[in-house]
């Protein structure tokens, strides 16, 4: 049978918990000590559905409002988007609206949503109302979930309903003439700029002339808040903000 592939950004605010909720599906892994990420970079999820076979490329971008200008060159061309917001914390999940709508006029219709509300593991603190979350993600032709990265809670079921949303619509959109996104490369290259402009976006082709858009799977780069130097490597532990990050 033949394997079907889809590609798929998770946006949200910074300290969501998106790399968290990646890192924990894909590879088991948790750290509450997780780096926000400042570039996007991806991994590789194969996985059948209804008896058909998957492969998923889940994108994890940068969720930094200085970095929100880059989003299109990431997401233009995916299948699905997972919006993340962080359940105590109300403003994230009204820049999830923000994000369906920015999503929704330049993708428009032609990708299917999923909203997860994470960190339920910290419900006590809850700030949005489910009943409030499940009538704004019906409203916009998503459904919400809660999920946990610490718990390994809730994320099965927000990759399986995405993929049968996507298999419901059918084969995978073309992606034949539309611009190739970046994916951070797995050997350490010196930290470009990230200043958030059309100037910023990396060549889709590495050193080697390879194309990489799916070239080279399953490694991810996470890059520290505060680091000011040009080392691809993270700062250590104690750079890390030690909060929030699940």
């Amino acid at each position: 049978m033949a394997t079907k592939r889809y590609k798929v950004v998770l946006l949200g605010e910074g300290r969501v918990g998106k790399t968290s909720i990646l890192l924990r599906y894909i590879r088991n892994e948790y750290d509450d000590r997780q780096v926000s990420t400042l570039q996007a970079s991806y991994l590789d999820k194969k996985l059948a559905v209804d008896n058909q076979n998957l492969q998923l490329s889940l994108w994890d971008t940068a969720g930094q409002e200085r970095f929100h200008a880059l989003g299109p060159i990431y997401y233009r061309d995916a299948d699905g988007a997972l919006l993340v917001y962080d359940i105590t914390d109300e403003e994230s999940f009204k820049k999830v609206k923000t994000w369906v709508k920015e999503l929704r006029r330049i993708v428009g219709d032609d990708i299917d949503i999923v909203i997860a509300g994470n960190k339920i593991d910290l419900k006590r603190n809850i700030k949005v109302t489910e009943a409030d979350a499940n009538a704004y993600a019906k409203s916009v032709g998503a459904t919400h979930f809660y999920t946990s990265a610490k718990l390994n809670r809730g994320l099965d079921d927000v990759f399986i309903d995405l993929s049968k949303r996507m298999l419901a619509r059918g084969a995978s959109r073309s992606k034949k003439n539309k611009p190739n996104a970046f994916i951070a490369d797995d050997e350490p290259t010196p930290a470009p700029s990230y200043a958030p402009s059309a100037a910023a976006a990396p060549s889709a082709y590495d050193t080697n002339g390879r194309n990489r858009e799916g070239a080279r799977g399953n490694t991810i780069q996470i890059v520290d808040d505060h680091r000011t130097t040009g080392n691809s490597q993270t700062t250590g532990p104690g750079s890390a903000k030690k909060s929030g990050c699940c």
